[in-house]
């Protein structure tokens, strides 16, 4: 079982299959945007395990601290074991928020309700016992689910955070070009952008300095964490 993140086209295909899939249910529990109205954006970086590598992309933290940008990243528990000072790094800066990623990065619908609540519950657990966080929000490893994932996740009393802006970063062969002409394409209010800080990111610091400085000013947008923009209901006056 692959335990690092991948920029497999396929899987991000099984992801909106997944999600249009779904009964009405079950789609109103998993969340992929804020509200529409609302003139933020979640800049979201996952913190999958990694083969190679520091597993950690300092650069892109440094931009986010120097220039005060709102952030979420969702750590798997295997990255965090590995990564002690990064985790308490991140925990301390007042403008971040953590969520969690499972504990080995598995894929969650080739597993039974059980073994996907102890998939789920690993990191919540870890940043409760260790670091005295309590996690609200979860990030499905290469955003797969079933119906047991989101009745799990919901009798657990975390938040189902997928995404509606693929940013496509671990992939060796785009450019930040390419990726910042989806985000013109794709980002707009109450968007949720899935990027990578765990060094599998590529040009990740580099587009979200664009992002910062041209894309969101030009549309009037404003980085949020995820919490923030959920709870953000109406644009500002």
């Amino acid at each position: 079982m692959r335990s690092f993140c991948t920029p497999q086209i396929l899987g991000l295909l099984l992801t909106v299959l997944l999600v249009t899939a779904l009964p009405p249910r079950t789609q109103a529990q998993v969340i992929t945007s804020g509200p529409p109205s609302c003139p933020g954006v979640a800049l979201t970086f996952d913190l999958c395990p990694v083969r190679k590598g520091s597993g950690y992309d300092q650069a892109l933290i440094d931009y986010l601290i120097e220039q005060k940008i709102p952030a979420t990243f969702f750590m798997s528990g295997k990255w965090m074991a590995r990564h002690e000072q990064n985790v308490q790094a991140l925990l301390q800066v007042p403008f971040f928020e953590i969520g969690t990623h499972g504990e080995v990065h598995a894929h969650l619908p080739l597993h039974s309700s059980e073994e996907q609540k102890q998939e789920i519950l690993g990191p919540v657990r870890l940043l409760k016992t260790k670091y005295s966080h309590n996690a609200t929000l979860f990030r499905p490893p290469y955003g797969e689910f079933n119906d047991e994932t989101v009745n799990v996740v919901q009798a657990l009393g975390l938040q189902f955070i997928l995404w509606n802006v693929v940013s496509g970063d671990p992939d060796q062969a785009i450019t930040a070009n390419q990726i910042q002409d989806r985000f013109k394409r794709s980002v707009r209010k109450g968007s949720i952008i899935v990027m990578h800080a765990n060094g599998k990111g590529r040009h990740t610091r580099e587009v979200v300095q664009a992002l910062q400085e041209q894309l969101m000013p030009e549309r009037n947008l404003t980085p949020m964490t995820m919490s923030d923009l959920l709870q953000c209901r109406q644009a500002a006056p």
